[in-house]
């Protein structure tokens, strides 16, 4: 079965080509750079279909007999629309991996009405950042309906951002006129101030650790996209936020035979309703790497029907999330704690 990976010669882009050969899917290269793309091809022995987002055309012959599209494009405010456009054109599941707040919320508000109405399948943030933290928060509610607050803690041993990274970063800044972006009185607020730092007790054995609060990721769109929940706040590791900021700080490097960095994780979710809590607790190595099995699971589900809606949907209301995450026990540790 084919699946067009737009975007397929970025840094994560690679690592879902790995993936869905992994997994038995022939994957069709695409994307914008018409020589990366050879090169990949030539690498890989892999079709490649060079497309821009401002033709259609060439985007309806990337997609053409294909069963899914993941884009790995970014910046996805300039990616994500057209791709998705094409994938309804195709009739095909779209699946990205965007991280970008508004490109995600720009998902959801432009195109719930039509994939619903032609019964698509369209899931954005299928990534470390919106996919894992919903899929985490959606196990961790259980049997609730609803939440008081959500809380989604990044403790990430360093964090050396790729090209890809620092260009979203920049398009998300401009767009939001320099102010933060945070989810409070459930809506996203935005604001000039400085966020605050505070320290975050993470589970052994990283302790407690400085973070940045409200450091705003795509959770704040996936979790209340389904989950009633009126204040989502995201917090990154003091020093992993300096490192993204910094013009100096290196790309990943690899440093194994699957191309992951040396950075491990650990993720922090927990849900708090009428004084009661509920922790999940999520462990593993290289944010761009483990993206890579989180989309291509995500569309195993997708084309095999095990799925609880169509339309656009996150992670955790679209697939069963406790059965999701024992899934990609290679890749991570997923611990419940009640």
């Amino acid at each position: 079965m084919m699946v067009t990976v737009f975007g397929a010669y970025g840094h994560t882009g690679r690592f879902v080509v790995a993936e869905l050969r992994k997994r038995g899917f022939t994957p069709v290269l695409s994307g914008r750079d018409a020589d990366k793309l050879s090169k990949l091809a030539a690498e890989t022995g892999l079709e490649a279909r060079p497309a821009s987002v401002d033709d259609p055309a060439a985007l309806d012959r990337a997609l053409a007999g294909t069963a899914a599209v993941i884009n790995c494009a970014g910046p996805f405010a300039t990616t994500a629309g057209p791709v998705i456009e094409a994938a309804l054109r195709a009739g095909i599941a779209y699946v990205d991996v965007a991280a970008e707040i508004e490109a995600n919320a720009d998902t959801f508000a432009h195109f719930s009405d039509r994939a619903r109405a032609a019964g698509a399948v369209i899931v954005p943030a299928m990534a470390f950042f919106g996919g894992l933290g919903d899929l985490l928060a959606t196990t961790a509610m259980g049997d609730w309906t609803s939440a008081d607050e959500a809380h989604v803690a990044y403790g990430l041993s360093n964090w050396h951002p790729t090209e890809g990274t620092r260009a979203a970063g920049a398009v998300s800044r401009e767009r939001r006129d320099g102010r933060r972006v945070r989810y409070a009185n459930g809506r996203l607020e935005y604001r000039t101030d400085a966020p605050p730092t505070l320290d975050w007790a993470f589970p052994e054995p990283l302790g407690t650790r400085p973070v940045i609060g409200e450091f705003t990721m795509a959770d704040v769109v996936t979790i209340p996209s389904h989950l009633p929940i009126p204040e989502v706040r995201t917090y990154m590791a003091a020093e992993a936020a300096r490192e993204l900021s910094s013009p100096d700080t290196p790309a990943p490097a690899a440093v194994d035979e699957h191309g992951r960095s040396a950075q491990t994780f650990l993720v922090d979710v927990i849900v708090r309703s009428g004084g009661k809590e509920r922790r999940v607790v999520a462990r593993g190595q290289d944010i761009y790497a483990i993206t890579a099995p989180l989309a291509v699971e995500a569309v195993h589900r997708i084309l095999s029907g095990q799925i609880r809606t169509t339309g656009v949907a996150s992670a955790g209301q679209i697939f069963d999330a406790p059965d999701f995450l024992r899934a990609l026990s290679p890749y991570l540790t997923a611990e419940v704690h009640a």
